[in-house]
């Protein structure tokens, strides 16, 4: 099958589940990259590999027709931020992973909310593309249980590696699955996370603290510690009776710091200075 793949490393192993299964890419589509958060250098550097067209613009109509021309028969979308619209007019399947089990958790990035939320379960879809996002007809997704202490950076490798899955079923099977598409029906549109919400409220729980530490990982929860601004990707704590103000520094050992919450106390052990310029990781 002749395929085009637009997207990034963030799903960038559906790329190569598809190509290890025979499919044959032609083109690469995907978009600039901050090499902080997001990245696209293993994808990029593949595709010059396979000596493939790399192109890091919108995908436009003319495009679209140029692929036709070229015999590509499936265009696949993983993390590609613009809408692809007509598609249908030149290749026979299009198709989105989205890192949520549709049709819950639409919107572009819906991983820190999954922890923030404390939902039990999660999933990966991979379902037909529409002219809205994350609304099309799923062709194959795949569940799994959340642990109490999920971290973004497990559930993103867990989505991973859902997305991989389904790329060998999609990859062995298509046409069928694409005829059995179920339509999703009404759902939830998450949007994207804003500075507040990745920032730390010390007036909360210990455990509230640590949840939104974990929800955000390496790319890092925002945090005010006395005057200070930090990111933080990783801490722990303990709840204990105290008199302190929440957010006041207590106690400091080399880049440690242990931080006064409503309900105790947390331990930064991971965490970097403010730096003011565009916001970080949302």
């Amino acid at each position: 099958m002749r395929f085009a793949f637009a997207g990034i490393d963030f799903l960038g192993d559906v790329f190569e589940t598809l190509i290890a299964k025979g499919w044959q890419p032609v083109k690469l589509f995907s978009r600039p990259c901050d090499s902080i958060y997001d990245f696209n250098d293993v994808t990029v550097a593949r595709a010059r590999a396979l000596r493939l067209p790399i192109q890091m613009t919108r995908i436009t109509p003319a495009d679209l027709a140029a692929l036709k021309a070229s015999g590509c028969r499936v265009l696949v979308v993983a993390g590609y931020p613009w809408l692809i619209r007509g598609w249908e007019q030149h290749v026979p399947y299009a198709l989105n992973f989205h890192p949520s089990p549709l049709p819950s958790g639409r919107g572009p990035y819906p991983l820190f909310k999954a922890i923030l939320d404390e939902v039990p379960e999660w999933g990966v879809t991979a379902h037909a593309l529409e002219p809205a996002f994350d609304t099309g007809p799923i062709l194959a997704q795949k569940h799994f249980a959340l642990s109490p202490q999920e971290t973004h950076d497990t559930l993103l490798a867990r989505c991973q590696m859902a997305a991989k899955e389904i790329a060998g079923q999609l990859a062995e099977d298509l046409p069928r699955l694409w005829e059995e598409a179920k339509p999703q029906g009404p759902g939830t549109y998450w949007p994207r996370i804003t500075q507040a919400d990745r920032t730390i409220d010390w007036t909360e729980s210990v455990e509230d603290i640590l949840r939104t530490v974990r929800a955000f990982g390496s790319i890092e929860a925002f945090a005010q510690v006395d005057s200070r601004y930090v990111y933080v990707w990783e801490a722990s704590g303990w709840q204990e009776s105290h008199g302190h103000r929440p957010g006041a520094l207590i106690h400091k050992h080399r880049k440690h710091m242990v931080v006064a919450a409503r309900d105790g106390f947390v331990q930064i052990t991971g965490w970097s200075p403010y730096a003011p310029g565009p916001a970080r990781g949302t």
